[in-house]
């Protein structure tokens, strides 16, 4: 694919100077351009006037993607892109079959990770750097035009219902631009704010801004617990604090008041990791702690191999316990469907 050496690289600040001399609606309709499966490039924008089209032409390439890759799992219902940026780093995203026979793209929100979980491939990378909102919207949009060139797809299957942040990086450390994203996805596609959802290791400090934050999109959030004691969930997840547990518990009891819904409980996950984590008496712990916050739903995320880590994935006789003493304390649990193994795009797989 050709790059636009010459161009400066597409972000939402670059676009929005290439329109400064437009009227501000202009914006709007780029963007909503942007989003349709047809887009092509800015001289196909046809409710752009000339000027704008070819002032856009000159100054920025109309896609933040210079090269694609398309792994496809065995059975079609899952296909992973990684995408090559203007810097020549990678992203990875990934399109899922899921229960409503529609799909559920998981987008990255930065290049690398800097949590480091010890299960996660994506933290072996480190932090390289943050994406820019667009980055982070075309990767929907580049599903959206896969699905449209997919003819063995019938058309009421091709519709993409649901976006999750459970890709690379931890979004709540790129604040700004996942709020921005969040924003364009609900002016621009049908996706509604409870088919969104953000997953966070549990980033207090962006936590606690949301709650006062009146622009922030209401949308999911899923925590990344995968462990209710002190000492494992240090080993798991290094950035965990020892106030973290008192903390969060005071939160998700603001969350609730402030912006809880019926529609959106709060979600956490738990990666289930054998001998490490995943005993009966880890799951006592979990609902005693659970159970004191209102409408809360547990995810148990069974574990995907990853290269150079010591873990190995629970069995499912230990899955199917775990979940039966989460629901004896009347907390609600669910044992997720793993897929895109073969093509290393399951959770916690993602890394180039």
């Amino acid at each position: 694919m050709h790059t636009h050496t010459h161009l400066l690289s597409l972000t939402l600040d670059n676009l929005k100077t290439a329109l400064q001399n437009e009227p501000a609606f202009r914006l709007k309709q780029t963007l909503a351009a942007f989003f349709s499966a047809d887009f092509a490039d800015w001289a196909s924008i046809t409710t752009l006037p000339k000027t704008a089209r070819s002032a856009l032409q000159q100054t920025l390439p109309h896609t933040t993607i210079t090269e694609r890759q398309i792994l496809s799992s065995s059975d079609q219902e899952t296909f992973k892109a990684i995408l090559t940026l203007h810097d020549g780093l990678k992203v990875e995203t990934v399109l899922m079959k899921n229960q409503r026979e529609q799909w559920t793209v998981c987008v990255s929100s930065q290049v690398g990770c800097v949590m480091r979980c010890s299960f996660c491939a994506t933290g072996k990378m480190g932090q390289i750097r943050n994406l820019d909102a667009l980055e982070i919207v075309e990767q929907l949009c580049f599903w959206k035009t896969f699905l449209k060139q997919k003819p063995e797809i019938p058309l009421f299957q091709k519709r993409i219902s649901n976006v999750v942040f459970m890709g690379m990086g931890e979004p709540l450390l790129n604040y700004d631009n996942v709020k921005a994203s969040l924003q364009l996805w609900l002016e621009h596609t049908d996706i509604g704010h409870n088919s969104i959802t953000v997953s966070t290791v549990g980033v207090l400090p962006a936590l606690e801004k949301i709650l006062e934050d009146q622009t922030w999109p209401k949308v999911k959030i899923a925590i990344s617990l995968h462990s209710a004691d002190e000492i494992i969930r240090k080993t798991i997840v290094p950035s965990h604090s020892i106030s973290f547990f008192d903390r969060l518990k005071a939160w998700c009891e603001a969350y609730e008041e402030t912006l809880g819904a019926r529609t959106r409980p709060l979600t956490f996950e738990y990666v289930m990791l054998d001998h490490v984590n995943d005993a009966v008496s880890e799951a006592t712990k979990l609902a005693k702690y659970l159970k004191k916050l209102n409408r809360v739903k547990v995810n148990l995320i069974p574990f995907n191999a990853v290269r150079d880590t010591p873990y190995l994935r629970s069995k499912r006789q230990t899955l199917e316990q775990f979940q039966n003493e989460l629901k004896r304390f009347g907390v609600f649990a669910t044992i997720r469907d793993t897929k895109g193994q073969d093509i290393e795009a399951a959770c916690g797989q993602l890394i180039v």
